[in-house]
């Protein structure tokens, strides 16, 4: 009877998505049944460039609310929907513009690197953006032009670069609450279970969790990573929702959440009749005023022209 209702509903989806133009961006954190209607699966921007390439005149995010927005500063053209405007990022709301102003003025003249997980009008008060795959990347580009550079708002993200890089940050006291619950303690424990297993971590975890990674990468090139090893079995430090696709694209190995706390709520907010309510009546719109669109374009666009 589940099975029948659930096919139902992407019956319905798919119809309804023709209609509107619409695509289906969904994150990897997302529920399996959300994965399961992507037309686009992945990171965060990497959704959004894909939202700009498309030629659908809807775009509908399963996500958080940054993202989303990222996806309206990159395609003003296209209508941005979210399934769930209540979808958040606890992270993003750690900083904000004003954070950011103050911020600056007690540190003249240097360059500041946001992470993409932030708000738009953050980004509007940034240099440059990076993702966790570039950070590294974006930083080294940096570290001989600029005396300081201001890292926001991912403390662990921001220790990672620091160490990778050689440069002293300034570093906003954010994190994710999600990345944090996982513990050295956990990935040990794992290990004992499963001592062939590699573990593979992402760099919002603490630094004591990451130094017991085999790898270290954002959530696409965890998919990269896991797909080319030889290795049968991983530990996986990241959101628990990762697992599901990891699972689907190769059947033959096997995965552990390195934490069975690492679930991020807001993430798991959006559904299959969300998508199905927000593709009729195309709510909820997410639009970035056009004066802060153009200023966060600037930072995404000197981020991409690096890597």
């Amino acid at each position: 009877m589940k099975k029948i209702l659930i096919t139902g509903l992407e019956e319905k989806i798919k119809k309804l998505k023709k209609e509107r133009q619409a695509v289906i961006l969904v994150h990897n954190y997302q529920l399996p049944e959300v994965q399961d209607i992507a037309d686009y699966l992945g990171d965060s921007l990497e959704l959004s460039r894909t939202a700009a390439k498309t030629e659908a005149k809807v775009v509908v995010f399963c996500g958080v609310h940054f993202m989303a927005e990222t996806a309206s500063i990159l395609c003003p053209d296209k209508l941005v929907i979210v399934p769930d405007v209540n979808a958040g990022c606890p992270m993003a709301n750690m900083i904000t513009a004003d954070d950011l102003r103050s911020l600056k003025e007690k540190h003249p003249g240097a360059a500041v690197v946001a992470y993409v997980n932030t708000s738009a009008e953050v980004k509007a008060e940034s240099d440059i953006c990076c993702t966790s795959t570039n950070a590294v990347k974006v930083v080294n580009s940096l570290k001989d032009k600029y005396k300081e550079i201001i890292f926001i708002p991912d403390k662990y993200l921001g220790d990672y670069v620091s160490k990778r890089t050689g440069k002293k940050l300034i570093i906003w006291n954010g994190y994710c609450p999600t990345h944090v619950k996982i513990t050295a303690k956990d990935i040990i424990s794992k290990k004992m279970f499963h001592p062939q297993a590699k573990v593979v971590v992402h760099p919002e975890c603490t630094p004591e969790v990451i130094a017991l990674a085999d790898e270290v990468s954002s959530t696409s090139m965890m998919c990269k990573f896991v797909k080319e090893s030889k290795a049968k079995e991983f530990i996986i430090a990241t959101e628990s929702g990762i697992i599901y696709r990891l699972k689907k694209e190769n059947p033959d190995k096997e995965f552990y959440p390195a934490s069975e706390a690492s679930v991020c709520p807001n993430m798991k907010r959006t559904n299959q009749e969300k998508i199905l309510w927000s593709l009729e009546e195309l709510k909820e719109e997410v639009r970035v005023p056009d004066d802060i669109r153009q200023k966060a374009l600037k930072p995404i666009q000197a981020m991409l022209g690096i890597v």
